[in-house]
Order: C-alpha cells, then sequence, then structure tokens
C-alpha cells in the first residue's frame, strides 16, 4: 500500500532536517516496509521542496548507483536517481568542510559530467540524442552522503535521500562529446598522492550516454525534463572512496581533463 501524502512529507522533512542537522536516521525500508520507488521519489520532491524554499536552485540531475563495483559496494542493484542544486556545487580544487557542508559519511566518485545545450524529455531518449543534446563533457567528482545510518541503504532510501548527493565539483576543460570514445575513457584518481582507483567509461551501463538516456526516461515518466544548461552526473565509474578532513582527491580522465577536491573539518 502507498504510503500517504502525511507521511511522504513527514519523512521528507525529516530528510531535510538531517540534512541540516547532520543527523543519520534509520533506513526508511526498516520503518516502512511497504515503501515502493514511487513513495521514494515523492519523498524526494518534498525533500527538494524543502531546499528551495531556502533559496537552492535546481541546475541539474545525477544517476548514481551505475556501475557493478558500486552496486556490489551498497548492496543496490539498480540505478538511483536525483537532483543537483546550486549549493551542492563547488569551484574545482576547493577544499570543502566537512561540517560546514552538511556532509555525515562522505565517499568520492569520478564520473563524467554532460553539459546540456537543448532540452530532452523521455521517454524514448537514446543515447546518440543524448550525444546530439550535450554541449560539452566534463570530468567530475561526486561527493556522495547519505542521510541513512552506516550507509545501510535500499534503492527506496537512497532515491528518497536525493540519490545520496552531497556536494559535487567539475573540472574547467570543456570537450565536444562526438570528439571522443567515450565509453573506452580511462579514469584515474589519486587520493593524497597515491593511486587509489582507475575505471573506464563503460563501467555506467556500457556507455555514459546509455546512463544518461536512462535517466532522462526515467525521470520523463515524472514528468520531468532535462533542460538546456544543466549539469548531469553519468555515474561512478569505480569504487566509492571514503573520505577523511585531510584528504585531497585529484582525478584524471583521459581526452577530457582534470579535477580536484580537498576536505577539512
Amino acid at each position: 500500500m502507498a504510503l500517504s501524502d502525511d507521511r511522504i512529507a513527514a519523512l521528507g522533512d525529516e530528510l531535510f532536517t538531517a540534512l541540516r542537522t547532520r543527523a543519520v536516521l534509520a533506513p526508511l525500508t526498516e520503518r516502512e516496509p511497504g515503501i515502493d520507488i514511487e513513495d521514494a521519489y515523492k519523498i524526494s520532491l518534498r525533500f527538494l521542496e524543502r531546499r528551495t524554499a531556502e533559496g537552492e536552485k535546481v541546475v541539474g540531475k545525477k544517476i548514481g548507483v551505475t556501475s557493478k563495483p558500486v552496486q556490489d559496494m551498497l548492496g543496490v542493484h539498480q540505478p538511483d536517481f536525483g537532483f543537483l542544486t546550486d549549493r551542492m556545487w563547488v569551484k574545482n580544487s576547493a577544499v570543502v568542510g566537512i561540517a560546514g557542508s552538511g556532509l555525515i559519511q562522505p565517499r568520492a566518485e569520478g564520473e563524467i559530467a554532460f553539459v546540456l545545450k537543448k532540452d530532452l524529455k523521455g521517454p524514448g531518449v537514446t543515447g546518440d540524442q543524448v550525444l546530439d543534446a550535450t554541449d560539452y563533457v566534463l570530468p567530475c567528482f561526486e561527493i556522495v552522503d547519505s542521510r541513512i545510518k552506516d550507509w545501510k541503504i535500499r534503492i527506496q532510501d537512497t532515491v528518497a535521500d536525493n540519490a545520496s548527493c552531497g556536494v559535487f565539483v567539475v573540472g574547467d576543460d570543456r570537450v565536444k562529446p562526438h570528439a571522443l570514445d567515450l565509453a573506452a575513457m580511462k579514469m584515474d584518481i589519486t587520493k593524497n598522492g597515491e593511486h587509489v582507483a582507475s575505471g573506464l567509461g563503460s563501467a555506467v551501463q556500457g556507455h555514459p550516454a546509455t546512463a544518461v538516456a536512462w535517466l532522462a526516461n526515467t525521470l520523463g515518466r515524472y514528468g520531468i525534463p532535462f533542460l538546456k544548461g544543466e549539469i548531469i552526473l553519468s555515474g561512478s565509474l569505480a569504487p566509492l572512496l571514503p573520505a577523511l578532513p585531510g584528504d585531497r582527491f585529484h582525478m584524471t580522465l583521459a581526452g577530457i581533463g582534470e579535477a580536484s577536491i580537498g576536505f577539512e573539518a
């Protein structure tokens, strides 16, 4: 049975309060065994509504849990989806205060970001249409975070929690997607100067544009379009990397460029 509107609003409000107070919650799927994806998405919209009421503006969308290493790590075996706001966007090479950014249990993941030159709305969007609608691609670190205690999430938990999004940073280099073989694109990440992860663009559903098309079609079912100028994150190419104060991550995406982010308490 679907959750009531009042219960959906209450859970969205809990997630918002957890974000603002850096608190963690027991998994929603433990407290509401009947919760489904539709309920979770409605909760995420309530969570977003509370953020936009405080002046945050949506600047893009994200897909997560797309690669097998991340799915295996989290025990979630289908993609999630959420929204990016202007307050999540931090400058390339910035040092982020974990507490000041509202982060609780952050993890870094390296991705390919797409910036759109025209609108897209599913269903029926293909990977080729994504590439045609993309102005340029960028290297990206998404810092995922969870308001759910100890990352004990199922797909409903992470969708409700805005796809476990914390903050993100994109590199400064802009490259046209048709000039690249995005599936073969190699990513390398260092943490505090030591190489810690590598991955290929094919890690996300075989091709990053395929993952973005999936997101366009999934959100299209809810009447949510991709808009010109938005940033779309296509999913992690390698396992998530825990981030602590003092850590600094640097990513090189062959053929595209670099991005980096550091952390302090």
